[in-house]
């Protein structure tokens, strides 16, 4: 087995399980899909970036610990500890069967989701109840994963396809559906709104013991010693992608010089090595042939 072919298996079991589960993608025949996208739209550039999505993956994780009610969350009924790799499976399949999965495929995604909601509650360490499916944490969640995932390929897309500012506001727009089916409320649709958004959720923020825990297991983890070097890569990469106030409420002290000198050109190499490896997405390949092909007609 070739290098080549190595990297692309280890990929394929570390994000997808080792099975894309195609047919998501493949049928029904002309489905337009859940956000009714199709290639260059900005979701579709966005989630189809796989170093952008990667490194903004780390780095929406970190931003949504700073929640002290999302990360109780986590914390106490999540298996990240013992199945982080199950946790990412979960993660990419969700985002790519709702990007560009089937119409039914996405529903029956975000119903097992809201599936879990309901059972993930309970008190966090400071007293305070919460629930997974409560409509302010929803949002929270959603804004940190997205404004995430466009921070990472607006940073490692290259430059001639990165999105305008109009089409940067296309893409929350794109995906605010997903987040308003999961049970989330008053979603910001457009840039001036995340940030404001941003704005007004930072007096809620902490780092929390729970939240310095995760980033220092995510900051370790791997199954080998390559995996652990570039999950380590990719986690410096995602610092850079963090607003400055919540790399300092996670006491993460790295100066901008070597963000930008050294940790975004390592991590652009490893990027292009990835998407080297990986080749065209089996993915949107399979949801593209979904989109040209031509129902059947009833007689």
């Amino acid at each position: 087995m070739g290098l080549r072919t190595r990297i692309a298996e280890e990929l394929k079991a570390t994000v997808h399980g080792g099975d894309l589960k195609l047919e998501r993608y493949e049928g029904p025949a002309g489905d337009p899909g859940l956000l009714g996208i199709v290639p260059g739209d900005p979701a579709w550039r966005v989630h189809g970036h796989p170093t952008g999505m990667l490194i903004g993956g780390f780095a929406a994780l970190m931003l949504q610990s700073l929640h002290p009610l999302a990360m109780a969350g986590v914390d106490q009924h999540s298996d990240f500890r013992s199945d982080p790799v199950g946790r990412l499976i979960g993660t990419a399949r969700f985002v790519t069967t709702t990007t560009f999965g089937s119409a039914p495929a996405a529903h029956e995604s975000i119903a097992l989701v809201r599936r879990i909601h309901t059972r993930v509650r309970g008190t966090a360490p400071d007293g305070r109840p919460y629930r997974a499916d409560d409509p302010e944490l929803l949002t929270w969640v959603h804004i940190a994963e997205v404004r995430s995932f466009l921070a990472g390929y607006q940073s490692y897309a290259p430059q001639r396809l990165r999105l305008t500012p109009a089409e940067c506001d296309a893409y929350y727009r794109q995906v605010a559906p997903v987040a308003e089916m999961l049970g989330a409320e008053k979603v910001p649709c457009n840039t001036r709104e995340v940030e404001r958004y941003l704005d007004r959720t930072r007096p809620q923020l902490r780092a929390t013991r729970a939240a310095s825990d995760s980033v220092r297991f995510l900051r370790g983890f791997g199954r080998t010693g390559r995996e652990r070097l570039v999950v380590r890569l990719l986690m410096n990469a995602a610092v850079g992608l963090l607003p400055d106030w919540a790399r300092a409420e996670l006491g993460i002290r790295r100066p901008a010089t070597v963000r930008s000198c050294w940790d975004r050109p390592v991590a652009t190499a490893a990027g292009r090595t990835i998407e080297w490896a990986r080749g065209p997405s089996e993915i949107q390949a399979a949801a593209q042939r979904r989109l040209a092909s031509v129902p059947p007609v009833d007689v």
